[in-house]
């Protein structure tokens, strides 16, 4: 337990920590100012380590650089991915961004002896990682082999059902071991022979990326027909990296087709976490402080760059420069948004929300409720606890700004024009979910006495997250 803010030992930023702080209270009334420097991407981390699995498949040798890499729980996790079918894996570790994931293809992997008719099961683990399990599920019919995918207990309860139907055209052979539609799988390797399918995508966008990756390694084009399309901007990061790396894929008016083949660079580099950015941006608006963050492009397909725009509209001063967006913050105000296309970012909002003046409505993200937890249910039990008005709908939040200067405007409130009460310490509970865990703690920048239990769960996609929090701490008044 602590009452301030430690960063967490090096070990534990690496993973192999073997023990954690299980309470953590965050430091409220400072202003987060000065520079930031948040991590990779995760999602490209994903799709660029199974991007060279594929070309090893079909029968490039590598070896490939990954520069840049995230170095987290789940990208961990797909390292061990590779390292299951084969491939060898080395981490040239470097300050801050400079490591490197060094990637090659033994003599003789994936020769002419390896297919699906081998008895032996290779295990593959996914952890809580919903990316790369969804992703696996598909590439892994490209991949010679026979493979016993499984997960979490809470990856367990996350559905593949949508996914499993598109992939059967196609020649998939895929068995449910437990309930049908839910890990764990049993997947013949090689059996994706490609054809025509479709896809319901309105739980997830992960399900097309999963089926245009698997593509690349089919027998033969695959043609998706998608319907219900959510989180649209992912895929676009899917189709930039398929291009990138020498693959082919194309709109053809409803229909997306793939062709098989790629050839992806020996060197490849991953890009700023735009996902990451969200949370020293938002950290910097609430505190009305001014932080500078690195490493960032306007130009980027990551759907996130979006919520930069959201706290314009919120009343913060945000301008781009070469390779860095400075965040200004000052009063906020309410904001009505859709964010279906960008559902990472509702619990960022939510966690705004209370001191934004009138009333913040979310909506149309009724697919977060199969996220690593339900997260509309998530912020709302625990922005509750702190003391928070939250309206949870079945698609959406409605959060009044009991803590803005206001006191929720229009809204018939008990609390005072912009009163949080009495610092009450509260620990809230982060549903072992890490973006749960770093928007409350944007809350308790603010909220006094707020206590996250389990803070390291952030490892799974922001290690250093507690870390940089406190370095971009300053006191109120610039001492």
């Amino acid at each position: 337990m602590t009452d301030s803010l430690s960063p967490f030992p090096e070990s534990f930023l690496l993973g192999d920590s073997e023990e954690a702080l299980d309470l953590l209270e965050v430091p409220s009334g400072g202003v987060v100012s000065g520079d930031a420097h948040p991590p990779s991407s995760k999602s490209i981390t994903h799709r660029y380590g199974v991007l060279a699995l594929l070309a090893a498949v079909r029968g490039d040798a590598g070896p490939w650089s990954l520069e840049r890499p995230l170095l987290a729980e789940d990208t961990q996790l797909t390292l061990g991915a590779l390292r299951a079918c084969g491939l060898e894996i080395e981490l040239e570790k470097g300050g801050g961004d400079r490591s490197v994931v060094h990637v090659r293809r033994p003599e003789g992997l994936f020769g002419a002896s390896s297919g699906a008719e081998t008895e032996t099961e290779t295990e593959v683990l996914c952890g809580n990682a919903g990316t790369l399990c969804r992703i696996l599920t598909a590439v892994l019919t490209a991949v010679p082999g026979r493979f016993r995918l499984d997960g979490s207990p809470r990856l367990r309860e996350r559905p593949l059902g949508a996914l499993l139907a598109a992939l059967e055209p196609l020649g998939a052979q895929i068995r449910c071991l437990d309930r049908q539609g839910y890990l764990p799988l049993l997947i013949e390797g090689g059996s994706l022979r490609g054809g025509v399918t479709e896809v319901d995508a309105s739980e997830s966008s992960q399900y097309v990326t999963a089926l245009l990756l698997a593509g690349l390694g089919a027998r033969e084009s695959s043609r998706i027909r998608v319907k219900a399309l959510t989180s649209a901007p992912y895929l676009e990061i899917t189709k930039q990296v398929i291009t990138g790396c020498g693959g082919r894929v194309e709109q053809q008016g409803e229909d997306l087709v793939v062709w098989p083949g790629l050839s992806v660079p020996r060197q490849l580099v991953v890009e700023t976490d735009f996902s990451a950015v969200a949370y020293p941006a938002a950290a910097a608006a609430l505190t009305a402080g001014r932080l500078r963050i690195h490493g960032t492009d306007p130009d980027s397909p990551q759907g996130d760059r979006r919520f930069l725009e959201v706290l314009q509209r919120m009343g913060a001063l945000v301008t781009w420069g070469d390779g860095w967006v400075e965040v200004q913050g000052g009063d906020l105000r309410a904001v009505r948004e859709d964010f279906s296309d960008i559902p990472d970012q509702v619990p960022t909002l939510a966690a705004l929300a209370p001191f934004a003046a009138g009333v913040t409505h979310i909506e149309n993200v009724a697919h977060l409720r199969i996220k690593e937890s339900d997260r509309l249910a998530a912020m709302t039990t625990e922005l509750r606890r702190l003391g928070a008005t939250v309206e949870e709908l079945e698609d959406g939040l409605v959060i009044p700004g009991v803590w803005s200067s206001d006191g929720g405007s229009t809204v018939d409130s008990s609390k005072p024009s912009g009163d949080i009460g009495a610092p009450t310490p509260v620990a809230v509970d982060t549903w072992d979910d890490h973006r749960i865990a770093m928007s409350l703690a944007l809350t308790g920048l603010r909220r006094p006495g707020t206590q996250i239990r389990e803070p390291a769960v952030v490892a799974k996609s922001y290690p250093r997250f507690w870390r940089d929090l406190e370095s971009w701490l300053r006191p109120e008044n610039g001492g």
